[in-house]
């Protein structure tokens, strides 16, 4: 199966409205560009309100859930190997098996769901240990008629060719025919050469099945028996010993495929995990399923040598600890974002674009200009709505002249109401009711590394107070539930009020309260102060957060 060269647009773990849009509008510019990759926008976390609200305006489905950027077998060279039904004959299995030098043949229902594998050595067993089987194989394989006939080139004469064969024991009637009675029993399949009597015998003692070799049809006689006792006649032009060989190839497969224990894949699996267990077992080729067990082809230990990494761009993020897990995997072509330089690092040189301006859709709508790129209404709405997210409507000291003109040009591109839009906007984004306290914690949650420092910073706006006053009651104690998972020392949730352009922090872990004093000269009252015109956790809390951690 021959991959894609497809590039994923991804935005950070917790991502805001700008890390969305900048992905949607990203990918869709890349696209519009004519290169030669394709471009899809993903998404590393779950979507909050207020982008929820603007997608929905702009009839946009969500991006890709994509939180791990490690290599998938989804990322390998999938063989695009053919199954088989699972009534198909071993016959005709083998013969696609040799022609398509297949050492595994997968095995599968009606719906094309994985049903079993049927190997060479499972054939080769079936062979070499001929009397480990029943004499009785054919029948309890349930073997139509029709398939017996076309296994060993002959044809039904006599009978239904859709009936099976489904009670007896295989007989080649060798002896004379006055003999045959002492081996013959009800409902054998017997084997038998060219000869009148002996046909006409077999069929008096009860054969179900009577396979005449060396001719094309049988007497009249035989035929007038044979209906009258409801015996199946099958001819071939075949001899008694190559009828003998081939017989037992018309099971189905079915019968013969191995059906419990298989090992197989799924699409989204990580290669670091299948790399284990296909060390675990000796087969060839393992089957990949896809989410719902159909199955899509196979893949070796010699797939492994040609993994293709992910292909990523990055927007509105440098740091490692808000990017999508195992990004160390993925190959990083881009990174396209309006923070300070954090710790996201590459193996080669990338195209960085990084511009001191209040959101990451500002540098885009650059980007479209420069191309020469018209923006559609869509993505100049879904841009808009980042800027005035990450901007406040213009309220945040993060916002320049550039983020509101290129704003407002997106507004009338869109061809909608800025003050209103914005409004509605931030009243899905605050409405917050019904989530639980950690819902509310990693709405848009970021990590920040400072030295062996690990803290983490939430935040939410609003045009309600008393909203806020609650949301901050509700936090409190789980704070302390989530302080020190995955090392972080100190955590900070900023309630941003839109309208009086303050923020309720809110601290917990140990040295917390200390470093809002130092960064601040406030010190908290137990875990909560008043920040009056701090509303950005980038331009504002995390520089004086670093600063003070430098400083001590």
């Amino acid at each position: 199966m021959e991959l894609q060269d497809k590039v994923f647009v991804i935005g950070h773990k917790n991502p805001d409205t700008d890390s969305i849009c900048a992905a949607i509008s990203l990918a869709w510019l890349k696209n519009a560009a004519g290169n030669c990759n394709t471009y899809e926008a993903c998404r590393a976390g779950q979507i909050n309100e207020e982008t929820e609200y603007v997608l929905k305006y702009w009839n946009q489905e969500p991006p890709r859930y994509l939180p791990n950027a490690g290599t998938q077998v989804c990322d390998m060279e999938i063989e695009d190997s053919e199954g088989a039904p699972a009534d198909v004959t071993l016959h005709i299995a083998w013969d696609y098996m040799k022609e398509s030098e297949m050492v595994t043949l997968p095995v599968m229902d009606d719906e094309g769901k994985l049903e079993g594998l049927l190997s060479v050595v499972d054939i080769a067993n079936y062979y070499i240990d001929a009397y480990a089987y029943a004499k009785t194989i054919m029948a309890d394989a349930k073997t139509k008629y029709y398939d017996i006939a076309e296994t060993i080139s002959g044809a039904v004469v006599v009978g239904n060719e859709h009936s099976r064969f489904i009670r007896g024991k295989i007989v080649i009637a060798a002896s004379d025919p006055e003999h045959l009675h002492d081996y013959i029993e009800t409902d054998d399949l017997v084997i038998t050469s060219n000869r009148e009597d002996a046909q006409l015998e077999a069929i008096r003692c009860g054969a179900g099945c009577l396979v005449v070799t060396l001719v094309r049809d049988v007497s009249d006689a035989v035929r007038k028996l044979a209906d009258e006792k409801s015996c199946i006649v099958i001819c071939t032009a075949y001899d008694t010993y190559a009828v003998a060989r081939l017989i037992n190839q018309s099971i189905p497969v079915r019968f013969l495929m191995k059906k419990d224990g298989l090992v197989t894949f799924r699409t989204d699996d990580y290669v670091d995990d299948i790399r284990e267990v296909m060390g675990k077992h000796r087969y060839r080729e393992f089957p990949i399923l896809d989410h719902s067990g159909h199955y899509i082809g196979m893949i070796s230990r010699r797939s492994l040598l040609n993994v293709k990494r992910k292909k990523l761009i990055l927007v509105d993020h440098t740091e490692k600890s808000q990017a999508a897990d195992n990004l160390d995997e993925a190959e990083i072509l881009e990174i396209i974002d309006h923070h300070r330089i954090g710790t996201v690092e590459t193996l080669q040189p990338v195209y960085f674009r990084g511009e001191p301006v209040g959101c990451t859709c500002t540098i885009l709508a650059s980007m479209y200009e420069e191309q020469g790129i018209e923006i559609p209404p869509h993505i100049a709405g879904m841009m808009c709505a980042a800027i005035i997210s990450d901007t406040l409507l213009f309220r945040s000291p993060t916002c320049t002249p550039r983020d509101e003109r290129t704003c407002r040009h997106l507004a009338e591109i869109a061809g909608i109401e800025l003050e209103k839009f914005a409004g509605e906007m931030f009243r899905a984004g605050s409405n917050l009711r019904g989530k639980s306290p950690e819902e509310i914690l990693h709405q848009d949650y970021k990590k920040f590394i400072f030295g062996d420092i690990v803290f983490g910073v939430g935040q939410i706006s609003s045009m309600d107070s008393e909203e806020l006053q609650a949301i901050a009651d509700t936090l409190k104690p789980y704070l302390a539930e989530e302080c020190g998972k995955g090392g972080t020392l100190m955590i900070f949730f900023m309630l941003t009020n839109i309208l009086t352009e303050d923020t309720l922090l809110l601290s917990y872990g140990e040295g917390s309260d200390e470093l809002v004093m130092s960064a601040f000269g406030v010190m908290p009252e137990d875990g909560n102060v008043i920040l009056p015109r701090v509303v950005s956790r980038k331009k504002q809390l995390i520089p004086a957060f670093m600063t003070a951690l430098q400083e001590n």
